[in-house]
């Protein structure tokens, strides 16, 4: 059955417009941007289990690790696959994740909630994140950045659709509970058909993906496009470097510093935005922001994270990825040194700080493929991003840990202030510092680790083919 999935059976007809794909890739990140989400039923499984903040926290960050895991191993089976089978792998094991999550939910086993969500659900969330990039590219080679910046603004505002949903859906399987209480936890059972209707859904949604999705014929170009205006930006090769040579260059390991830094920095106060914000304008014990203002702050996190995924990602094919990883890291290294010394003097400055961080951390998501494609071509440009991916997963860890680790010398939660939050906040300045020297160094990628024409590996191929007819003859 999945030979019919095959990367052949896929091949677009002639005339197949290419804005087809972009929806095609919104429905599996869309759908797997919910790992966003998981903060909404926390304290319900939180109380279901009657556990730790820590134990349930743990599924989201396998959830994370094995998304960049999956995405290292699986990327060179997805660019000889094609998007159509990785996709349909995907949807199979982001929707088996939440299946047996439930199942773990109801048995109140907590390892089959870490072996669902966590583990199966993480491999359907790396598959799924690197199975559009390559063919957008592919697609797009005109304005890559416009196109990953489509998709991947999907996996941002995909928690806007899931925080909602969740809530509604929980209300509705738990009359007792109440979206609007943040104190409010759902029952055991509103929780397993919550994660079973997500899952089932999810599934449905993610299956237009797969059925939408084509990839252009060997000779496609757009129309009016010359790959030539393409090779004399900086930066910008027409050879291709395979996977294996990628990891052998320096630009491929300065390009993983450089996505790390900017993602432990971002997530950082992504992962505590909500306490936050309340932090830094508390007076004497109580805070001067409300609980629901801050839930509202998040969203609006969430908001800038998904738009600058668009908007920064876009604006790199016009001055080049080089330069917006300059201004990411550079610009970001002012504003979070703005946010450790002046943020706490007013609201409106302190989520402007914030709002624009996020939608650096976001940019530089969805800016990162079209940069891999500019140093190592379109070839194997899937795969390599898989591999770099693992950086998000190092990141994933380290953010929360550097933050969490000063807050905790600090105080008890909910009793910090905009103090405490300064020697993290430094820590970021040094980390943004780290990653905006990386991105200084990166160059053009050696010849040596350039493939061959195409024209020359099939010539190869072919005289291999007849050596090995030779040999069999003569040994007959």
């Amino acid at each position: 059955m999945l030979s019919a999935l095959d990367r052949r059976h896929t091949v677009a007809p002639p005339g197949y417009s290419r804005w087809l794909i972009p929806p095609a890739a919104l429905a599996i990140h869309l759908c797997i941007g919910q790992v966003y989400a998981t903060s909404v039923y926390k304290n319900s499984l939180i109380a279901h289990f009657d556990t730790s903040q820590t134990a349930i926290g743990v599924i989201f960050s396998i959830a994370i690790v094995m998304l960049g895991l999956s995405a290292a191993v699986a990327g060179t089976w997805v660019e000889a696959n094609g998007p159509r089978k990785a996709m349909f792998v995907s949807a199979c094991f982001w929707a088996a994740g939440f299946l047996v999550g439930s199942l773990g939910i109801a048995t109140k086993q907590l390892w089959l909630l870490y072996l669902g969500y966590g583990l199966l659900g993480g491999i359907g969330l790396g598959i799924g994140y690197i199975s559009p990039v390559s063919t957008l590219i592919k697609w797009f080679p005109d304005r890559p950045g416009l196109a990953t910046g489509l998709a991947i603004m999907g996996f941002g505002g995909g928690a806007m659709v899931a925080s909602p949903l969740s809530r509604q859906l929980l209300s509705f399987y738990d009359a007792g509970y109440d979206p609007a209480n943040a104190g409010s936890t759902a029952s055991g059972g509103a929780l397993v058909w919550l994660f079973v209707t997500l899952g089932l859904g999810y599934f449905v949604i993610m299956m237009f993906g797969v059925a939408n999705v084509r990839v252009p014929a060997q000779d496609w170009r757009p129309a009016g496009f010359d790959p030539a205006s393409v090779a004399a930006k900086p930066l910008v090769t027409t050879a291709n470097v395979s996977a294996a040579n990628a990891v052998k260059t320096r630009s491929f390991w300065l390009l993983w510093v450089v996505l790390f830094c900017n993602v432990t920095a971002g997530i950082g106060i992504l992962e505590q935005a909500s306490p936050m914000i309340q932090d830094f304008f508390r007076d004497n014990g109580t805070s001067a922001v409300t609980v629901a203002a801050a839930g509202g702050f998040v969203g609006l996190l969430s908001l800038f994270n998904m738009a600058g995924r668009f908007v920064w990602s876009s604006t790199s094919d016009v001055i080049g990825r080089k330069p917006i990883y300059l201004v990411y890291l550079g610009v970001g290294m002012v504003l979070y040194a703005l946010l450790a010394l002046v943020g706490q003097t007013s609201t409106a400055l302190f989520v402007l700080l914030a709002c624009v961080i996020l939608s650096f951390y976001g940019g530089g998501f969805a800016t990162v493929p079209a940069y891999l494609r500019d140093l190592f071509g379109t070839f194997q440009v899937g795969a390599i991003h898989g591999r770099l991916l693992t950086a998000w997963s190092a990141a994933g860890i380290a953010g929360p840990l550097i933050v969490n680790g000063f807050l905790d010398a600090q105080g008890e939660p909910g009793s910090l202030t905009a103090a405490a939050y300064r020697p993290a906040l430094f820590t970021m300045v040094g980390v943004l510092a780290v990653g905006f020297a990386a991105n200084l160094l990166v160059r053009p990628v050696p010849q040596r680790y350039h493939e061959p024409p195409a024209d020359q590996r099939a010539d190869e191929t072919a005289h291999r083919d007849e050596d090995t007819t030779r040999q069999r003859s003569g040994t007959r």
